[in-house]
């Protein structure tokens, strides 16, 4: 484990997971169906739990949406996934919660953006509202600010003061804004009866320089539990990298509770890529174990073959999906250590060095594929690939079944995480 010390917060539960106060930093994700098709949205929360997402948060816009709000959790809780859900709040969340009960009492925790809850007067009345429906359903709060729908008469008037004193940079005054307007609602959350322990804060941008300051400061001056993420991160590689750029320095700072890699799906994509982003960031760090860590050659002028690259491929497609009912039934399968390598020259250290390993050959080297188990060489495979990875697969099947301690008790659910006491 690190020996970076977490930032200290208070710990607040949104349903039964527990967030900041030295909890294990929480995957987060969101779904991108229409709310109110509860049917598909259900499917899709599903489908992100089993995935690893420990909290999952859904659009509630519209009176379609809020009114499906408590079919889909019931499809949820029916398919034996007990992942908390979240309502994602903008602009009319105070009339869809007051409006509609039982998507209010459904819901784990609602999301509110102090920057589009109302205008004047009628913004702090708003975010009143919403604050009294959690106070009465005992849900917790995130106060999610964004820098793209900032509260304007707070951007206008911190302007106006930097513009008499001068000195600052438009974007650093931006980023005050996003600071002030979180711990501003923060006191008027609190001044509402939303206690301590329910509220959990963020501060969005889409640049990791500025995001980077913001939590910094934020963590100086808050102990609120803080939920990190980029609010539009971009497709792809870009959005992989400017993400873990941004989050993998707070974390390494001990800073963050709560973290969404935001990747743009390409179409037709798999919103789970964003669950195991955010996975693969924290295990990066040393910070959680979700899967087995699959080391694999990057390839070069030695490897002319293309083999190692496709079992590599199915080696790490067969691990995700097996991982739900490995997490069901087996202790600790998530420390596991695999190795695809595709010379000699690097390939037998790193397949000594990982739990299950295969060097496979490369340019101009025999067609033998030596398998190492823990450190000691175990088998030669030979064959086409199709049979490299039918053999591979039973190896690494009967690894995991005989080296790890198989649950007796243990009903996680659909989501596969264990339930803490008292939950």
């Amino acid at each position: 484990m690190p020996n970076m010390k977490r930032h200290e917060t208070v710990q607040v539960r949104v349903g039964h997971v527990p967030v900041g106060g030295g909890a294990p930093i929480v995957v987060q994700s969101m779904t991108n169906t229409n709310t109110a098709d509860a049917e598909a949205t259900a499917a899709q929360v599903v489908a992100l739990c089993q995935a690893g997402s420990e909290l999952v948060r859904v659009t509630v816009n519209t009176r379609e949406a809020a009114r499906a709000v408590g079919e889909l959790v019931k499809r949820v809780r029916d398919a034996g996934c007990r992942v908390p859900i979240i309502g994602d709040f903008h602009y009319n969340g105070h009339k869809l919660l007051a409006d509609h009960p039982e998507c209010a009492r459904s819901l784990d925790k609602y999301r509110i953006n102090p920057g589009n809850v109302g205008v004047g007067a009628r913004r702090d009345e708003h975010f009143a509202a919403i604050c009294k429906v959690a106070v009465d359903n005992d849900k917790a709060i995130r106060i999610g600010v964004n820098i793209g729908s900032l509260n304007q008469d707070l951007v206008m008037r911190m302007m106006q003061k930097n513009a008499s004193r001068g000195g600052k940079a438009s974007d650093e005054v931006m980023a005050e804004c996003m600071i002030m307007s979180a711990l501003e609602s923060t006191e008027l959350a609190l001044d509402c009866g939303v206690p301590k322990d329910r509220i959990i804060l963020s501060c969005k941008s889409s640049t990791p320089r500025q995001l980077i300051g913001v939590y910094r400061e934020l963590a100086r001056r808050t102990e609120q539990p803080l939920h990190l993420g980029l609010t539009e991160a971009g497709m792809g590689m870009r959005g992989l990298v400017w993400s873990s750029v941004a989050m993998g320095i707070l974390l390494d700072e001990g800073i963050g509770d709560t973290i969404r890699v935001s990747l743009t799906p390409r179409v037709g994509g798999d919103r789970c890529d964003e669950v195991y982003a955010a996975q693969e960031l924290l295990q990066a760090l040393g910070l959680r174990s979700f899967t087995p860590s699959i080391t694999a050659c990057p390839g070069c002028g030695r490897t002319t073959s293309t083999v190692f690259q496709r079992l590599a491929e199915d080696v790490e497609a067969y691990v995700r999906a097996k991982m739900p009912e490995w997490r069901r039934r087996f202790e600790g399968v998530e420390s596991l250590t695999l190795a695809v390598m595709g010379c000699v020259v690097n390939g037998p250290g790193e397949s000594k060095a990982a739990n299950i390993g295969i060097s496979l050959p490369g340019a101009g080297e025999e067609p033998s594929c030596p398998v190492y188990i823990d450190g000691k060489k175990v088998t030669t495979l030979s064959g086409t690939p199709e049979q490299l990875g039918a053999a591979f697969r039973e190896i690494i099947d009967a690894y995991v079944s005989t080296k790890y301690q198989r649950r007796a008790t243990h009903d996680p659910g659909a989501d596969g995480r264990k339930i803490p006491e008292g939950a």
